[in-house]
């Protein structure tokens, strides 16, 4: 595999590891299809979940140019992601985003 080349499974669809309605419990349709979208799913995963202190520059980056970006954080916040990059927030910027909802 090249080095820039994300695996063909890097998303886990939490629908199918049984997690009931994890996704507002949509039955038409593949809720979790935006995924396909996602330019997160073309670069590097590694720049999505920065290892403590490091930066979020580059995934912030990649977000800010993504046509799915609603769509993923709003899987982030109804699925309270801990870690990583979703929709251009990092862990923090969310929980301040659910703080102020």
């Amino acid at each position: 595999m090249e080095k820039n080349q994300v695996p063909a499974n890097w998303f886990v669809d939490v629908l199918k590891l049984g997690v009931a309605k994890a996704y507002g419990g949509e039955l038409d349709g593949d809720p979790l299809a935006w995924q396909e979208d996602a330019l997160c799913a073309q670069t590097d995963p590694e720049a999505f979940f920065p290892e403590k202190g490091g930066s979020t520059r580059d995934a912030k980056r990649i977000c800010a140019q993504c046509t799915v970006r609603a769509e993923c954080l709003e899987y982030a916040l109804k699925n309270d992601e801990r870690f990583g990059i979703w929709g251009g927030l990092s862990e923090r910027e969310r929980r301040r985003l659910r703080r102020r909802a």
